[in-house]
């Protein structure tokens, strides 16, 4: 049998292909370590770049937010004075009891709850209607549309002083008008609710604009066809409104409540600069308007007691986080009636 054998290949491509001796590796096999580099950086920058962008807001949230909140906790647990910060004193829930048992806390809750109402429910009806019109085509709508904002701009110190002149016992333009129909004299500032109607007065005027102007735009966001359907069907201005504005807008009817709620629980300048010296702090004479951050504010820099203060700080807190809480309840069973 006869056998063939071939030639040895030669070795000048292999050698070729191997490479160089001493192991270095060029050509394509080179860029593969700097690809997945690159690959790599490019995963970071896709994947950290968000983070890194909102990682700004979340340092100053935990500096001037978070750890005040903390820190706030920890000394309403202490007996604590404004001259000696650094002396502490534990007291557990003490102060807590205290809050709970303290006539004062209960009345500056309940002048906090009514002046809330008297102010917040004019003051989105007002802000609904005073939308409804700035949402037909007006002339000048752009006027009064910056001036519907205009009293937001306003310093609440400068809107406070005009309205205690205003409200003044003896020469207030409200007791001059009010003379003129046989009615007698009103001491605004010393009578209980004669004060918180015009308190109310002045959160009335400074944030009615504001929330026309939410309802404003949220009004502009329905669909023009629904109108157009409901004035085919023969319906009304006033039944649009009933029946496709306001469920239109009945998110931010909802945000505007909320947010007129957490603004009377921090009710604190109107008050203070009304009561015109000593008594604003104390919200008058007998606490006939003391807010609860009145209250706050005369446990630690008045009576020089921080711990007390700042269980009244958490007891704002907790105030709103029940509001929240029954919000998201209501909500939810609106929701399923709808359905």
């Amino acid at each position: 049998m006869a056998t063939s054998t071939s030639p040895p290949e030669a070795a000048g491509p292999k050698h070729a292909a191997a490479g160089p001796p001493g192991g270095r590796r060029t050509g394509r096999d080179g860029d593969r370590p700097r690809q997945k580099w690159r690959n790599l950086l490019h995963r970071l920058d896709l994947g950290a770049a968000p983070y890194t962008f909102i990682a700004p807001f979340f340092v100053i949230f935990a500096a001037f937010s978070f750890y005040p909140l903390l820190y706030t906790s920890w000394i309403s647990l202490h007996r604590v004075e404004l001259a000696t910060l650094h002396s502490r004193e534990w007291l557990g829930f003490a102060n807590y009891v205290r809050l709970w048992q303290d006539e004062q806390f209960w009345n500056a809750l309940l002048n906090t709850f009514t002046i809330g109402v008297i102010s917040t429910v004019p003051q989105l009806l007002m802000a609904l209607g005073l939308a409804h019109l700035l949402n037909y085509h007006l002339k000048g709508s752009a006027f009064f549309r910056v001036a519907a904002l205009t009293p937001y701009a306003t310093s609440v110190g400068a809107a406070a002083l005009v309205f205690t002149m205003i409200f003044e016992r003896d020469f207030g333009m409200i007791n001059w008008f009010l003379s003129l129909f046989g009615v007698d004299t009103i001491d605004w500032e010393a009578n209980k609710w004669p004060a918180q109607i015009a308190i109310s007065c002045i959160v009335i005027w400074r944030w009615t604009g504001y929330n026309a102007l939410l309802y404003l735009a949220a009004m502009q966001a329905i669909p023009k066809d629904r109108y157009e359907a409901a004035a085919i069907d023969g319906a009304s201005r006033w039944q649009q409104f009933r029946q496709v504005t306001i469920p239109g807008i009945k998110t931010t009817i909802v945000f505007t409540i909320v947010l007129s709620t957490i603004g009377a629980t921090q009710l604190f300048g109107e008050p203070l600069i009304f009561g015109q010296g000593p008594n604003g702090i104390t919200g008058g004479a007998e606490n006939q308007y003391q807010t609860l951050g009145l209250l706050l504010y005369e446990e630690g820099w008045r009576n020089y007691q921080m711990g007390r203060a700042a269980t009244v700080a958490w007891a704002m807190f907790l105030l709103l986080i029940l509001v929240f809480v029954l919000q998201r309840v209501f909500a939810r069973i609106s929701s399923r009636q709808e359905r």
